[in-house]
């Protein structure tokens, strides 16, 4: 079979080289040839660095780590849908309601995606880099199940383009693509992307669908505590338990409400050396630092501080897309700093700011998207000063 599959692509390599007919589709054949082998280029010249993680096998590592939240988010969106709409709550009938929804969008993704992909690539003449794969697959897990595919196709070609193509491309960009996406669907679409009603499909259920439905998402019901009552009363009485938003059975976007699936995520990342714990403990770190003086305060003004200061700190990590965001999106290699410290101060500053947006800006409970696009911003400038820093240890006046 591999033989046959060899020589296929031996057979048809001239036709996209240059001078072939397909010569402006090279890229795309190159690609579908590095899916199926490893590819056959070596480097002439110094210097020769041996490893065994290259960048196809980095993000087939990220692949993987991203199976668990995916596969649970399309079971919980089968399940949200089946709850609202009075359907059979079993397994299979869950997934392919979850399937329906979900691989419409991530379908999407890919071929509007690889379009851009594509096209860059064509144009500037190099490889369609594997990074795509990725960031194809994580930007509809972090979408409404209710996002509408046109604005899944905006939101993609946006990330790719804007977030990254316009700085060069892959290992250029100085934000995660996906989230620079998800990001733009946010400020264009609002009402799609909060409310009560945008983290759960109603479908059809005899004449017509139910109408009857409350399905805000944890950090929704945060303003509700403006009239007086504390988040942690107001989430408690709507089922909220800490439990429930560990394990993930719950509105939301599609792969940010199972903090358990995606700690199985990190643990892999972790042990493959493919995400840096640095960043991930940094922020869990960063969350617990402001949230729990803030905690303490409310606790001793007899619940009269910042309503979000009435949770929990450890519920923090649990609740909206901390745990995801800090996971798969601030762990990105390219947007994140390179150095160990910078890693632990960029990580640390994610979390702090989560909590703080979070606390004081009632308009936007959610908080992680924003925190990590902004030190996106200035993850090279956090590398510029831990550099200097070295440097002045081992050279002086520097």
């Amino acid at each position: 079979m591999m033989k046959a599959l060899k020589r296929l692509f031996n057979t048809t390599r001239p036709y996209f080289e240059s001078g072939g007919r397909l010569e402006k589709l090279h890229p795309l054949f190159d690609a579908i040839e590095t899916v199926a082998f490893a590819p056959a280029l070596t480097t002439t010249a110094d210097a020769h660095v041996r490893d065994s993680l290259d960048l196809k096998r980095f993000m087939t590592f990220v692949i993987i780590s991203l199976m668990p939240p995916f596969f649970y988010g399309i079971y919980n969106t089968g399940y949200q849908s089946g709850l609202a709409s009075g359907l059979d709550p079993g397994m299979v009938p869950v997934m392919m309601r979850g399937a329906w929804v979900v691989l419409p969008m991530l379908m999407v993704s890919y071929a509007v995606g690889l379009f851009w992909e594509l096209l860059f690539a064509s144009v500037r003449g190099h490889h369609i880099s594997e990074g795509f794969l990725v960031t194809g697959l994580l930007f509809p897990m972090t979408l409404p199940p209710t996002t509408p595919l046109w604005q899944v196709a905006a939101g993609i070609s946006f990330g790719v383009v804007i977030g990254k193509e316009i700085f060069g491309g892959t290992g250029r960009n100085i934000l995660n693509p996906a989230l620079t996406g998800r990001a733009f669907l946010f400020f264009a679409y609002p009402a799609n992307m909060s409310g009560d009603r945008v983290w759960t499909v109603v479908q059809q259920t005899g004449q017509q669908a139910v109408d009857a439905l409350t399905a805000a998402t944890p950090l929704a019901l945060a303003p509700l505590a403006a009239s007086g009552g504390s988040v942690a009363r107001i989430l408690t009485d709507a089922g909220y338990t800490f439990q429930r938003l560990f394990i993930g059975n719950l509105p939301g976007s599609v792969g940010e409400t199972s903090a358990l699936m995606i700690l199985l995520g990190a643990i892999f990342l972790v042990l493959t050396g493919v995400g840096n714990y640095r960043i991930m403990v940094g922020g869990i770190l960063g969350v617990l630092a402001v949230a729990y003086p803030g905690y303490l305060i409310n606790l001793s003004s007899g619940g009269e501080a910042a309503r979000m200061f009435s949770v929990h700190p450890a519920w923090h990590l649990v609740m909206g897309g901390f745990a995801f965001g800090i996971v798969y999106m601030a762990t990105d290699p390219v947007s994140a700093p390179g150095m160990n410290l910078s890693r632990w101060i960029y990580g640390f500053a994610i979390g702090a700011l989560t909590v703080m947006i979070r606390v004081f800006n009632p308009a936007y409970p959610e908080g992680v998207m924003l925190a990590i696009l902004f030190m996106n911003l200035f993850a090279p400038l956090i590398d510029h000063f831990v550099i200097k820093a070295r440097l002045r240890k081992r050279v002086p006046n520097v």
